[in-house]
């Protein structure tokens, strides 16, 4: 897919997102946990994700990793387990009333990453080279930085980046240059301030020396920070605080007016009083919307629950006679809504049957119209133009199955033991083995061949046809049952909640080996988007109902997956379901498809959705050419 303009074309390492997402789920012991790709690297504890800077893209393998990996560790360990959030929130509503919001949370960003390092490196000593390198990376970039805004007279962004030299030194000598006199004159004070964060033991330790530097750079710099190198999200603790809240309103009690116990027991020779209880009276003299409800936060606390048994009499059973003697009612009948209320449940247990990011997908089955004799024509057209294929992979297999029949069946290295055992001690090799059932005489084998269908395979349809075309005259001459299947999403259909899939299924199991069967794959158009990973999914399960034993999925495919959010995770998740078919010993093959010449980056999109089993075509026209040596390997792979 030729593309002219792309403004965020970042690509993501499935296999490296994914092992991130699984070292971030055992380091926070949670399932749930979620990680995700973003400009800053933070944690959002409300909604258990783990974000990871982009600041490490387009580096060596080596530092991208270890960059990428110290930031789960900071989040999932650090500030997961050491950090105290409420401390936070309370220090971002004291920087709003100062002109230094942006360098204070940066300021306890990065004096609070020193502090979990450390907690995260004893804890885990294995992290200690990542973390090494993750701090030479970061002070050559802040070297950088630090020349660049002296240069642009950007002076608190070069404060900033001093005052993180500083704190990241190796050495007790660095260099400070000059910035102007009130800042100059506060650079001691601000060198034994930062100091102080090496001997921090919690998170309202870092605050306090953060906000008594604040104090001081509040007097004297100008204007805030210009640059964001490190994020504090407001929204994430702020979320969090109101999620507490509403907790503790739920637990409060109101305090009592006295906390008397009693201090005698009660014995078997008191006296009994009863009186009737009014619903009126004075604890309740004040209106409010409880109705029956009685709160008492006065009186004496006595051992009532303690003695409260009783022996029965039989009146208790007539009550509970009366009590129980409903029955079920004509004019109404709620075993719908406790069915529905049961379906519900399950939906929601089966909403990542298909994975996470197609919750909302659903599936759409499309039946082939009567293929007109027009069509006919042209299907009869490209079955002559690939015979010559066809014809010679069904002479090659029918050879491979008729060697395979007549070769000798005694006297073999494995196999039956047979009777005829002396020769183990005559022979120099004795074939003591043979074989005892006829091998078959058909191929053991099932295909389903998925074609996408979204609009990018406009100008590839006709050519990709003609590949189908093949695909499927060669397995029926072979006797192979196969499916071939269009899909594509519903653009104009789909939102956030709802995400309509089509799938058009040319040629299904039944019909064919069928002779007839074949001019309904013209039926196949470019529609809209595509969602591979759901498409996968849904042949993956119908290939496991399937009894033979090997089975194969090929993908036809011009391009990523692209449909109603899910860009950025499309590619993981297509990764993801060729994962589970493979596990489930289905083989998942992709034929990328083009017009052009395909770039090294496209290649490895593909390969990180599909892994070495990728086929390139970098001219459609050449597909039947291709795609015979292919269907030729996985068919004798069969026999």
């Amino acid at each position: 897919m030729q593309r002219f303009i792309q403004f965020n074309d970042e690509k993501i390492d499935s296999m490296l997102f994914m092992e991130l997402a699984d070292l971030a789920k055992t380091l926070t012991k949670d399932e749930e946990t979620e990680v995700e790709f973003g400009k800053h690297s933070y944690l959002d504890v409300s909604a258990k994700k783990v974000f990871v800077s982009h600041f490490w893209d387009h580096r060596s393998e080596q530092d991208m990793r270890d960059g990428m990996k110290t930031d789960v560790y900071l989040r999932s360990i650090g500030n997961h387990q050491f950090t105290d959030f409420n401390e936070i929130l309370s220090y971002i509503s004291k920087l709003k009333k100062t002109g230094c919001t942006s360098f204070g949370k940066q300021l306890f960003m990065t004096a609070e990453d020193l502090r979990i390092e450390e907690l995260v490196k004893k804890g885990r000593p294995g992290t200690k080279k990542s973390f090494q390198n993750r701090r030479t990376l970061y002070r050559r970039y802040f070297e950088t930085q630090q020349n660049v805004n002296m240069v642009k007279s950007v002076f608190t962004d070069a404060l900033f980046n001093t005052l993180y030299l500083l704190l990241q030194s190796d050495s007790p000598i660095e260099h400070i240059p000059s910035f102007n006199e009130e800042i100059d004159l506060a650079i001691p004070f601000l060198k034994q301030q930062m100091m102080r964060f090496y001997e921090t033991k919690s998170t309202k330790e870092t605050i306090k020396i953060c906000l008594e530097i604040i104090e001081v750079l509040d007097e004297i710099l100008e204007k805030d920070m210009l640059n964001e190198y490190f994020h504090l999200p407001e929204n994430v603790y702020s979320s969090l605080d109101s999620f507490n809240m509403d907790f503790d309103d739920l637990k409060r009690k109101d305090p009592l007016k006295n906390h008397d116990i009693q201090d005698k027991k009660k014995e078997d020779d008191e006296e009994v009083h009863e009186e009737k209880m009014e619903t009126w009276h004075r604890e309740t003299k004040d209106m409010s919307k409880s109705f029956l409800q009685f709160d008492l936060d006065q009186g004496t606390q006595t051992d009532l629950l303690g003695e409260g048994v009783r022996e029965g009499d039989a009146g208790d059973q007539a009550l509970g006679i009366v009590q129980g003697s409903s029955k079920k009612a004509d004019r109404e009948d709620y075993s719908k809504l406790e069915s529905e209320g049961n379906k519900m449940m399950e939906d929601a247990e089966d909403s990542h049957h298909y994975g996470k990011e197609n919750q909302f997908a659903y599936p759409i089955y499309l039946e082939p119209k009567k293929p007109e004799l027009e069509d006919t024509f042209i299907y009869e057209k490209q079955v002559s133009e690939i015979s010559s294929f066809q014809k010679k992979l069904k002479n090659m297999i029918e050879k491979t199955l008729e060697h395979k029949r007549v070769q000798p069946r005694n006297d073999l290295h494995a196999g039956r033991l047979n009777n005829k055992l002396l020769r183990y001690f005559t022979d120099e090799l004795p074939r003591l083995f043979y074989k005892k059932s006829e091998p078959s005489r058909e191929i053991d084998a099932v295909f389903s061949l998925l074609v996408d269908c979204s609009a990018s395979m406009f100008d590839k349809m006709d050519e990709t046809k003609l590949g189908i075309t093949l695909f499927h005259e060669a397995l029926k001459g072979v006797k192979v049952p196969h499916e071939i299947v269009g899909f594509w999403e519903d653009t104009n259909d789909a939102t956030a909640e709802s995400q309509p899939n089509y799938f058009k299924t040319v040629i299904d199991f039944s019909t064919s080996l069928l002779k007839q069967s074949g001019p309904e794959i013209l039926q196949l158009q470019p529609e809209e988007d595509n969602r591979d990973g759901f498409a996968i999914r849904l042949a993956h399960e119908r290939l496991n109902r399937r009894f033979e034993k090997q089975k194969f999925l090929l993908v036809f495919s011009d391009g990523e997956p692209a449909a109603a959010g899910y860009e950025q995770n499309g590619i993981v998740d297509t990764h993801e379901a060729v994962l589970d078919a493979r596990k489930n010993g289905i083989e998942v093959i992709n034929v990328f498809l083009s017009k052009d010449p395909i770039e090294e980056s496209q290649k490895k999109v593909i390969q990180n959705m599909y892994g070495r089993f990728s086929l390139f075509v970098s001219n459609i026209e050449e597909l039947p050419e291709i795609l015979f040596p292919l269907l030729r390997k996985l068919l004798f792979k069969s026999i």
